[in-house]
Order: structure tokens, then sequence, then C-alpha cells
């Protein structure tokens, strides 16, 4: 397909710098169990699908993120419990960071975040559209797995709030 092969890349740019590949381990297809945790304290698990490329002649690390899964999904899915969306990360030299957007046309959502990497983490910063300070990380991570991790701060990073953990394993 000629949009795969214009936006796909099998490779980095050589204008991004190894140390600073901090996605790279993320490249693959991931199965995940999602775990969202409500205001009132209830819990919801749901299952998910997480595919990470190269894209932009290798300038950009983009995902698709599908809960629930494409074999689950149906009409009857409320749209509070649904996910299909993407990130785009793109790297900027001049910050030793990425810049990255995430945007879920089922709910209506697009968020704005910095990443870096933080010892063996990724913790990727932003503001979502209630003015409320957000921490998403990528946390133990090996090559079969990851926690990733969705914050909420309310007073201006004082406490945060667990919203989600995704736990990744790695599809065969």
């Amino acid at each position: 397909m000629i949009l795969n092969d214009a936006l796909l890349s099998e490779e980095r740019s050589s204008e991004i710098h190894a140390d600073s590949d901090i996605y790279d381990c993320l490249i693959g297809s991931w199965n995940v169990r999602v775990v969202d945790y409500g205001e009132n304290g209830l819990k919801r698990e749901s299952r998910g699908e997480w595919h990470f490329a190269r894209a932009l002649e290798g300038r950009a690390i983009q995902d698709v993120f599908i809960v629930p899964t494409r074999n689950e999904r149906n009409s009857s899915t409320p749209k509070e419990r649904n996910r299909y969306g993407t990130s785009l990360r793109t790297y900027d030299s001049a910050t030793s960071s990425w810049h990255i957007t995430w945007i879920n046309p089922v709910r209506q959502v697009h968020n704005q975040l910095v990443g870096r990497k933080v010892g063996n983490d990724i913790i990727q910063d932003g503001v979502d559209e209630k003015g409320a300070l957000m921490r998403w990380c990528f946390r133990d991570i090996t090559a079969n797995s990851f926690l990733w991790t969705g914050e909420e701060s309310n007073d201006n990073g004082k406490t945060w709030q667990l919203g989600a953990e995704f736990f990744a394993t790695r599809k065969p």
C-alpha cells in the first residue's frame, strides 16, 4: 500500500542519535491488559492491543492503541470505554526531548505531551483540556513487557491520582 510505504520506516533517521531513541524498545505489537480507576474507587479491566512503528523517514515513532481489541469491538461499546487512537512522537534535538501528540477521535481527545528518559523509565508530561497536569509513564520496560501508567494532578503536581495502568506483553 502506498500510504504504508510513505509513512512507515524500517530504520531510525541518522538525525536521531541512538542514545536519544528512547522509544525504540517499544517498536512492535503488544497485548495489553488495561485497568482504569474511577474517582469512586471503582476498578474496570479490559483488553487491548498496541502497535508501535517508525514513521516519517525514521524521524518519528507512531503507535495505534486499541481498546477493546479489534476482535472484541462492536457498536455497543460505550464511548468512555472505547479507545482507538494514535500517538505521533517526534524528537527535538534542541531540547533533547520528544514531542507527543495523542489523538482519540472516538472520544474526541487530543493531548500534547513532552517525553524524556528518566532513569530506566520514559516520562511524558502535559496538561489536559481541563488544565490538570498529566503524567504518562512507561515503566518496568523489558524486551517482552512494560507497564504504562496514566496519572493526573489537580494541585500543580503536589499529589497525583492514578487513572489507568496498561500491562503490556509483546505479541509473538
